[in-house]
């Protein structure tokens, strides 16, 4: 049964001790440990989130369930998947992770918690490094690599969630994933969603309309299910603004983005603009990367964008708006067009910039002041070669 929570100290097991827990293909419980995870190794991080639940964009996107899994401040660096640039928060296991005690916000070295025992493997069934690293690459198919890692694999690693048991939301609330005010206006969304905005309904626009006024009271988010207004068959603009990390940019409002996106499918040139990042609107923010290279979840391939994507500091998934899987801390990273956004030059800045090499912080912090939200569709967007 997990037991960390949000804002947890840990520290990461040595080599030999992880390597203990693994099965012959770098597993444990089918989830791999990627090779890029050994440099953590006797270091001491903070849980950023409990990974009791994740976003499957293997298969049609639905909630999958995970045991004994949080997340810490860490992301995959793509160097042991031919380049990726996905960035993906990694999954660790307890049994990877030493909890230890915490005095004035800083790690103890003495005030350490009973460790949770290691799993028990068979001496022969003891994995090496070289193992793990082997088990980064499926079989070739034409000639083409195949790459096996977390995001791969997760539908191995977890079990169905049906979005109507209660008992995630609880633990959202209860691991400090969630803070009560963000369910609160979730519920309220959902609401409004199902409710007065399903088809069947037929309110449309005045129930939208009724939306943004109740939002307004409280300075709210408008409602973000709106589509593109680009006519179908009518080619999206695209720019070029060559964008490189480091970049001050202001992302446009959801209206100028909007006139980018074909209406059929809210898409700008193959990428989706979905809801999550209808909150980040207006907002001014630092390129991290261009993305070009990416691994197909689905199968494994490596996919290379037609035209480049950025992603921005800070900006990931909230699953403030996610149907069926609402609250998920997979924390995936939004790509964006570069017709998404305008270049800011520094001195032209007199507002704070929603930029941190060490981005991941407490619940209170993302729910207050960072605004942090992204593309629920980031995954689903993989699999397009835009």
């Amino acid at each position: 049964m997990t037991t960390l929570r949000a804002g947890d100290w840990v520290e990461v097991r040595s080599r030999e001790e992880i390597l203990r827990t693994l099965d012959k293909n770098g597993r444990l419980d089918e989830m791999p440990f990627m090779p890029q995870m050994f440099e953590y190794c006797g270091q001491r991080l903070r849980v950023y989130k409990r990974a009791h639940k994740a976003c499957d964009t293997v298969n049609p996107v639905a909630g999958r369930r995970i045991s004994s899994s949080v997340h810490l401040d860490t992301r995959c660096d793509g160097k042991a998947y031919g380049g990726c640039q996905a960035a993906c928060l990694l999954f660790w296991k307890e049994a990877w992770l030493k909890p230890v005690g915490e005095s004035a916000g800083i790690p103890s070295t003495s005030e350490h918690v009973e460790a949770r025992p290691l799993p028990e493997r068979a001496a022969e069934a003891a994995c090496s490094e070289q193992e793990v690293w082997k088990g980064t690459r499926g079989a070739d198919v034409e000639g083409q690599p195949r790459y096996i890692c977390q995001a791969t694999q997760l539908p191995r690693f977890t079990q169905p969630l049906a979005w109507w048991d209660v008992r995630q939301y609880v633990e959202d609330y209860t691991s400090g994933n969630t803070s009560l005010g963000r369910m609160t206006r979730g519920v309220i969304y959902l609401f409004f969603w199902h409710i007065l905005l399903a088809k069947k309904r037929k309110l449309g626009r005045p129930a939208r309309v009724f939306y943004d006024w109740f939002q307004g009271l409280w300075g709210g988010i408008p409602f973000p299910k709106r589509v593109g207004t680009l006519p179908v068959g009518q080619m999206a603009p695209c720019s070029d603004l060559n964008l490189q990390p480091g970049d001050l940019v202001r992302m446009k409002s959801y209206e100028e983005i909007r006139a980018t996106l074909v209406s059929s499918s809210n898409t700008n040139r193959g990428l989706s603009f979905d809801a999550e990042l209808v909150p980040f609107c207006g907002g001014k923010y630092r390129v991290k990367t261009r993305v070009t290279r990416f691994i197909d979840e689905k199968t494994g391939a490596m996919k290379s964008l037609k035209t480049p994507a950025v992603i921005l500091e800070n900006v990931w998934c909230q699953s403030r708006y996610s149907d069926c899987r609402m609250f998920c801390p997979r924390s995936i990273y939004a790509w964006c067009r570069e017709a998404w956004l305008e270049r800011i030059p520094e001195e032209a800045s007199h507002h704070p910039v929603l930029s941190s090499s060490r981005a991941i912080g407490s619940s209170s912090e993302r729910d207050g002041t960072e605004r942090i939200v992204a593309n629920e569709a980031a995954g689903h967007a993989r699999r397009h070669n835009a």
